[in-house]
């Protein structure tokens, strides 16, 4: 089943893990920079990690290092131990899903990133979409979900089919994606998957737009995003392709 994407989608600019900002007390994926997205009136990005009790936490990397004042996997620690390992620079710990969900309450439209949970973009997904679906059972406002995993997609298309679905995609370099072998870099780079996980719309890396692919895919009615936009350049750059940005570190123009 096909889940169109809404229009809102292409004319909005998307927070990269919100409007982040940890000068100003606002680390990225946290409660403070979600807040500060939907009063700006962006759309926002956040990803979605997995924890121990299998619950959808809100939360880019696999380890807690880079972000937190804890170390090691979060995929180890429950929910409720995520809650109180302070995000650096803010007062809060990880939030889960349905906490940021009822941040946004549907104000701004929400794209979530499911980071890839079986290592090498393989069949091994299910629980974390099992939560994500759960956890949006009954949101109201506009949401879609995307993965570099294709199988999570297909595992999205089962459990929420009526939840519109994206690839996010890349130019897949086997040198920046290690671990990752070169015989899936070399799979995925050409989204093979579009169709078969009925997607709607893909988000690409923004130095690769120029990919025919990508042009054939928007010929074909595709909605086309990109990331990381860090300045107005770049984006000016990017939206001669792509429909919509997702930008960080500058204040994107939101549309008249």
């Amino acid at each position: 089943m096909h889940a169109p994407l809404p229009p809102v989608f292409r004319t909005t600019p998307v927070a990269h893990r919100a409007l982040h900002d940890r000068s100003a007390g606002r680390p990225e994926n946290s409660r403070a920079a979600v807040l500060a997205a939907v009063e700006a009136g962006y759309a926002i990005e956040i990803d979605l990690q997995r924890s121990a009790d299998g619950q959808a936490m809100v939360f880019h990397d696999y380890d807690l290092n880079r972000l937190t004042t804890a170390t090691g996997p979060l995929a180890i620690r429950t929910a409720a131990e995520l809650a109180t390992i302070r995000l650096t620079d803010a007062q809060d710990g990880i939030p889960t899903l349905p906490q940021i969900l009822s941040v946004i309450a549907g104000r701004v439209p929400l794209l979530i990133e499911i980071k890839d949970q079986d290592g090498a973009m393989g069949p091994d997904v299910g629980p974390l979409e099992s939560a994500t679906a759960q956890a949006l059972t009954g949101y109201e406002g506009p949401v879609a979900v995307m993965s570099f995993n294709p199988h999570s997609m297909a595992a999205m298309a089962r459990l929420a089919p009526h939840i519109p679905r994206g690839l996010t995609t890349s130019a897949f370099d086997p040198a920046a994606w290690g671990p990752l072998p070169a015989h899936v870099c070399d799979q995925l780079r050409d989204i093979p998957d579009y169709d078969r996980v009925g997607a709607s719309f893909i988000s690409h890396e923004w130095g690769d737009l120029a990919r025919p692919r990508v042009a054939a895919m928007k010929s074909a009615g595709a909605a086309i995003l990109c990331w990381t936009i860090r300045s107005p350049t770049a984006e000016a750059t990017a939206r001669a392709i792509a429909d919509n940005i997702t930008f960080e570190h500058y204040a994107a123009a939101l549309p008249a």
